[in-house]
């Protein structure tokens, strides 16, 4: 797993470039537009054939509905726990219609009560708690968040006679570790030419004193070195200074720890951003539109197949006691283009956002879901030949 700076510094750079506010949208107005994209493709009314890859979360049940009432069928299930795509299902999926839309989502939760991120209140609990969202994002992030905490509270710094001082916890330091927050020590201290620290200052019980490299200290540009005592670096650790180690299981691919192995090389970046599940689930989102892509290109299923492929973050605001669904709002990523002939294109975010908007909202084609229930209540009951 990629560890360099370089690494971190190109995932940093494709986390910055995902716009949200501006370009955020009410499910119940992304619904009829993205039927309209794809109707404005070329896509054949009545033999669309709808998948979503979201998570197996109740409240991603609204966007389904809508989903399902605009394009007159229920959705294909091409997803799998946390917004993971399921890329086995792609044949299944190409074989139930002649035009072909997917959608892949990581979804996070939002309180407005609380305004946080990752929580969501779940109405049908008893005391209508607000609990994890989403769950397996949040479970995922917990064992790196606690070492990130850990390394908040035990590095310590201190400016005495005339020195720069690092005081680092002797755990941080055993390298031979092999899972757990690694320091860059580079970073820290002046290291030799393999990397080594030099022979600390002084010794504590539980930690090591250093003399800060020039690099830490002109990185620490608003940290007060001329306090009395010693300060915790608390939330100037920031992700260039450290990495994660973990030992997750190999399962196969798609498989249960396929979310944190999107996650561990920006995990740096998750954690000590100010709303690790919402970072979380955006950069999943974005791994899995550059993953799931390829793989629909590639695959021998959807050729000679209209296909459009969209990325994008589902933000479920907590419903109110007098609401039954969240108010579901759709952040677009990137989408991917194919037509029948195997030209393919891509649309990064702006461009995606701007043919969104540049249809209607109105859908003469969406059903009516009650009156499709009452059609098929008031139909003659058809006997099974049992």
């Amino acid at each position: 797993m990629p560890n360099t700076d370089q690494s971190l510094g190109s995932l940093s750079s494709l986390l910055g470039t995902f716009n949200m506010a501006a370009v955020s949208m009410r499910y119940s107005h992304f619904a009829p537009r993205v039927y309209n994209l794809c109707r404005s493709l070329n896509f054949e009314s009545g033999k669309i054939m709808p998948s979503r890859a979201f998570c197996s979360d109740e409240s991603q049940g609204y966007p389904i509905i809508l989903l399902a009432k605009h394009f007159g069928t229920f959705p294909f299930n091409h997803g799998l726990v946390g917004g993971i795509v399921a890329t086995d299902r792609h044949g299944p999926h190409a074989q139930h219609g002649k035009d072909l839309f997917i959608i892949q989502a990581s979804h996070v939760g939002y309180d407005p009560n609380s305004k946080q991120f990752g929580m969501y209140r779940r109405l049908q609990t008893s005391q209508q708690n607000a609990t994890s969202n989403c769950g397996k994002i949040c479970n995922a992030l917990e064992w790196y968040l606690n070492e990130y905490k850990f390394a908040q509270n035990n590095i310590f710094l201190k400016y005495e006679k005339g020195k720069h001082l690092v005081i680092i916890d002797n755990h941080l330091l055993h390298l031979e570790r092999e899972q757990g927050l690694f320091l860059k020590l580079d970073h820290f201290v002046d290291v030799d030419n393999r990397g080594m620290p030099p022979l600390p200052e002084s010794s504590t019980s539980t930690a090591k004193v250093f003399i800060a490299s020039k690099k830490l200290v002109d990185s620490l540009n608003d940290f007060d070195w001329n306090a009395d005592s010693l300060q915790a670096i608390q939330q100037d650790l920031k992700p260039d200074l450290f990495y994660f180690k973990r030992n997750i299981s190999q399962h196969a691919d798609e498989g249960r720890d396929h979310l944190e192995k999107n996650l561990l090389p920006v995990m740096p970046y998750i954690v000590s951003s100010e709303s690790p599940a919402l970072t979380a689930a955006q950069a999943n989102t974005q791994i899995e539109f550059d993953r799931t892509f390829r793989s629909i290109a590639q695959d021998p299923a959807y050729k000679s197949k209209k296909v459009l492929f969209i990325s994008g973050l589902n933000i479920d605001i907590s419903p109110q006691s007098e609401q039954i669904f969240p108010l579901t709002k759709f952040i677009p990523w990137a989408a991917y283009i194919q037509d029948e002939n195997g030209q393919q294109q891509t649309w990064e975010q702006k461009e995606l956002y701007e043919k969104l908007m540049q249809q209607s909202l109105e859908n003469t084609d969406q059903i009516n879901l009650e009156s499709a229930i009452k059609v098929m209540q008031n139909t003659k009951e058809i006997l099974l030949p049992f």
